[in-house]
């Protein structure tokens, strides 16, 4: 946007402490001549003969001498405190604005693309120092976002990649052999294309939540839980595991499509990284104080808390787990976490004990 130059923050507070101790002078001033005037006679009068006072003796200046002597002498002082109050509103001005200087200095780095800046503000805690600490925290939180979005890439690049790689080579061994099988080809390249295309809808979903472009309607977690325990219960009896659901209405506030693909994402990360069979996932629904809980629990082979913590990340799938036609793009997670954030809700992953993984999702309840 553009706009007129102006005056600048310095030289206003320079002029406005100017003003204020001109004021107060003149102020002072006139207070002084208003005292001198209630003391001071108009005119002197010569004592009356005989009075014991002896002729001529001088008892004071009457009024207009006083007017000469105090006029120039008071200009002259209010000279010097306009040039005093300049010098000193200017470096006291100087001073308060010394931590705005650095904090538009780091918002000028942040703009050219450097986010590693920090302000790091000493001193006590002021207004300065609480604005200084959040542009801190918002620069941590951009260089997070901006470190995962270019991670986000990297990753889909290289999973867009394969089974474009996978359709090419496919095609290019067609052309070389005519009299090939035609049908087994058609069949490896309908499932080829079909994971591009769960990985491309699972990013649009991922960049839907990230940017809350939805409605926001009552829903009761507890039901989308069930819908997606019901959707999913067929793949779990394939694999020999069993689902337990239980819990009571937990009432929140959301886009019911997001949520239920939130409940989904968390059963089939449950159902296709656990045991070989005899696994069990547990689906809990309870409400707090002011937030509604979703915990969902599953066996499994045991996790490290710092692998724990990267499978939010996008394309994670942890060490050791086998990528099979079940296991989705590496996304699920990842999408988890930004429909719960993108609900003002609190996502958290803790391993569980006898191997396995606990995730607790926590959304403000309804009311």
């Amino acid at each position: 946007m553009d706009r007129q130059p102006g005056l600048s923050v310095r030289l206003k507070l320079t002029l406005s402490y100017a003003g204020l101790v001109m004021l107060a002078g003149a102020l002072l001033l006139a207070v002084v001549w208003a005292f001198l005037l209630r003391y001071v006679p108009e005119v002197i009068t010569t004592p009356p003969p005989g009075s014991g006072f002896q002729p001529g003796w001088m008892y004071g200046p009457d009024r207009s001498d006083l007017l000469v002597a105090f006029v120039p002498k008071a200009t002259i002082m209010l000279v010097l405190l306009l040039g005093f109050s300049l010098l000193g509103g200017w470096i006291l001005a100087g001073s308060m604005l010394a931590p705005l200087t650095r904090i538009t200095n780091a918002a000028r780095l942040a703009t050219n693309g450097s986010l590693a800046h920090r302000i790091q503000l000493e001193g006590r805690q002021d207004e300065f120092r609480e604005l200084a600490d959040a542009f801190d925290t918002m620069l941590a939180r951009l260089e997070a976002h901006d470190a995962e979005q270019q991670r986000f890439a990297a990753n889909a690049s290289h999973e867009l990649r394969t089974p474009l790689a996978i359709t090419q080579t496919l095609l290019d061994v067609a052309r070389n052999d005519p009299g090939g099988d035609t049908r087994e080809l058609v069949d490896r390249l309908r499932f080829v294309n079909t994971r591009a295309i769960d990985l491309t809808e699972a990013m649009l979903l991922l960049s839907r939540a990230n940017q809350r472009s939805f409605t926001r309607e009552h829903v009761d977690l507890s039901l989308a839980a069930e819908e997606a325990t019901e959707t999913l219960l067929p793949l779990a009896e394939k694999r020999g595991l069993t689902i337990e659901t239980y819990g009571e209405v937990t009432p929140t506030i959301g886009s019911h499509a997001l949520l239920l693909q939130l409940t989904t994402n968390l059963v089939h990360n449950a159902i296709v990284h656990n045991l070989p069979e005899q696994g069990t996932v547990w689906v809990t629904t309870s409400v707090r104080p002011r937030t509604v809980v979703l915990v969902v629990e599953n066996t499994g082979e045991k996790l490290t808390p710092q692998l724990v913590s990267t499978l939010v990340e996008p394309f994670q799938r942890g060490t050791g787990r086998v990528r099979t036609d079940d296991t989705g793009v590496g996304l699920g997670l990842a999408i988890v976490k930004s429909i719960t954030q993108a609900h003002d809700g609190t996502l958290t992953l803790t391993a569980r004990p006898g191997g396995g993984l606990r995730v607790t999702v926590q959304l403000p309840l309804a009311d």
